[in-house]
């Protein structure tokens, strides 16, 4: 058996730590929690292109920008760029 093919379980335990962290209340477990999804986002295409799975690779781009999005979103506004509402 390949070694690869058990790069699968670490991804989604650590996709799981990632979920369970961005639904944390704290803004600091939050902001984490992006940061381990990007780390999942990394697993998975490693995983995906060992497999031959290009539509979870394409899946797993897509999920960093928004991963990476939320990163943007949770970090502290700079001054002058606080959006009032």
């Amino acid at each position: 058996m390949d070694y690869l093919d058990w790069l699968q379980w670490p991804a989604m335990i650590v996709t799981i730590a990632a979920a369970w962290l961005v639904g944390s209340a704290s803004k600091y477990r939050r902001n984490w929690g992006f940061w381990v999804f990007i780390l999942s986002n990394l697993l998975w295409v490693a995983w995906g292109w060992h497999a031959q799975a290009y539509a979870l690779i394409l899946l797993q781009f897509g999920l960093a920008i928004m991963n990476i999005r939320g990163v943007c979103k949770s970090a502290p506004p700079t001054a002058g760029t606080e959006k009032t509402e």
